[in-house]
């Protein structure tokens, strides 16, 4: 039995590695993204366009003014003269943020009344705008304390755990990882039948004397090791090329990947046996991973989803291994969180390869 295992698959590293297709998935498209994905998904906003109306005539509203455009976060683009220019600055989207500095502010400064300071963003892309005015009321809230005319009663000391900087680089990276090791795998396993069935050499197959599981044996163990060895590689450029600290044990991340591997490949293999076409495949295997990513809590998290979807999440191999993956790399998560993870991602893998063995002998007989 494994000396025909073995023969496979011998058989599906060659067909891999000898189809232009499969090299550029294996070998161009996975470490494209590693080196794109990083930047191109990150949270945090910068080169802010910046428009600023300064009505005051001390020196503290030219003070406000300046720490706004001293900071990289925010670009000045415009210095209005009144009122009835922000609208349009708005309206044409040439600011995303408007400072509005009023006529009284230096002097509410100096007498200890209140001196507001008009913040106004465009909406249209929350996101950006809800951190566009976090960011000027930090430089807003600062200035106030440093020019507040009594002492404050209490003051408030922020402190980040596992991530000290709150950089967005630290949380996407390890969805990096989850994410082109499953795209890859999948791949691979959607279209190793199919693209047997178009060129003909699935019917040389059956007439082998390879049984159903081991054909489905065979196509596993190529895509579980090319899996391995791309994790291997992007946990070593996570650590070396982006200074992402590995506070864990690696010998944790590596029970969450073999088992995350092999239940995207068993959903790879049942979207193969199915697929006639390696254009069906494709298409299969992309309606696997959009929700794969969108519902493991990698964007949005879990606990903002409706009830009812937050319930199919639990059939989501990406789900489990983000917590083992972020966990490890930046909080050194306990064995016993780790296999709390691990466990539903094995029932998983062994359900979906199980499916997939039976899909296989269906459309075998």
């Amino acid at each position: 039995m494994w000396r025909r295992i073995v023969a496979l698959v011998v058989k599906e590293f060659l067909a891999v590695l000898k189809d232009r297709k499969s090299r550029a998935v294996l070998l161009v498209l996975p470490f494209l993204q590693l080196g794109v994905f990083p930047f191109a998904t990150t949270f945090e906003v910068t080169g802010i366009r910046l428009a600023v109306l300064n009505e005051d005539a001390g020196a503290e509203g030219r003070e406000l003014v300046s720490r706004f455009t001293a900071t990289p976060t925010f670009r000045a683009v415009a210095t209005l003269t009144h009122s009835s220019e922000i609208a349009p600055m708005i309206d044409s989207r040439r600011a995303e943020l408007v400072l509005h500095v009023g006529k009284t502010f230096s002097r509410a400064l100096k007498t200890g009344a209140s001196a507001p300071v008009q913040l106004i963003a465009d909406g249209r892309n929350s996101n950006t705008a809800l951190i566009t005015l976090a960011y000027a009321g930090e430089i807003v809230g600062a200035f106030g304390r440093e020019h507040a005319r009594a002492p404050l009663p209490a003051a408030l000391v922020d402190r980040a755990w596992f991530n000290p900087n709150l950089g967005s680089l630290w949380s996407i990276l390890p969805g990096i990882l989850a994410i082109i090791i499953s795209v890859a795998t999948t791949s691979i396993t959607a279209f190793s039948l199919a693209r047997e069935k178009e060129v003909g050499t699935f019917q040389q197959l059956l007439v082998t004397p390879l049984r159903p599981v081991e054909i489905v044996i065979g196509k596993t163990l190529p895509a579980l090791a090319i899996g391995l060895g791309e994790s291997a590689v992007i946990v070593a450029a996570m650590v070396l090329l982006y200074r992402m600290p590995l506070v864990g044990r690696v010998g944790l991340l590596y029970v969450g990947i073999p088992l995350f591997l092999l239940a995207n490949i068993g959903m790879g293999l049942m979207v193969s046996s199915v697929a006639r076409t390696q254009q069906q495949a494709l298409l299969g295997a992309f309606l696997f991973l959009l929700p794969e990513v969108i519902l493991s809590g990698f964007a949005t998290p879990i606990g903002n989803m409706p009830d009812w979807i937050q319930t199919l999440t639990y059939v989501n191999p990406m789900r489990y291994f983000l917590v083992i993956s972020q966990g490890v790399f930046l909080k050194d998560l306990p064995a016993d969180a780790v296999l709390a993870q691990a466990w539903p991602m094995a029932l998983i893998a062994l359900g979906s390869l199980t499916v997939a063995g039976w899909l296989f002998r269906r459309r075998l007989y």
